[in-house]
């Protein structure tokens, strides 16, 4: 399995004007194609992870409050 989140290419773009956006409206700077590339490439690796795992968590927890309901319809 790997771990590497892969974007489509279109994906990418989206995501690449949208840090061009950010940083223009908000921090009124410019960043081109290649900067934006490197702060998604970072966010990939190094926060994405975290949002995954939560996610992750999020579901365990749902998952095993759904089976515990699930119990509780058994006949006696």
């Amino acid at each position: 399995m790997s771990n590497k989140i892969k974007l489509t290419k279109e994906k990418r773009e989206d995501m690449i004007a949208s840090i061009k956006t950010y940083f223009s409206k908000e921090r009124d700077e410019e960043l081109g194609d290649l900067a934006s590339g490197f702060v998604l490439d970072f966010i990939i690796e190094k926060l994405a992870p975290e949002f995954y795992n939560q996610g992750v968590q999020d579901s365990y927890a749902y998952m095993n409050e759904k089976i515990e309901d699930l119990l509780e319809i058994q006949k006696c």
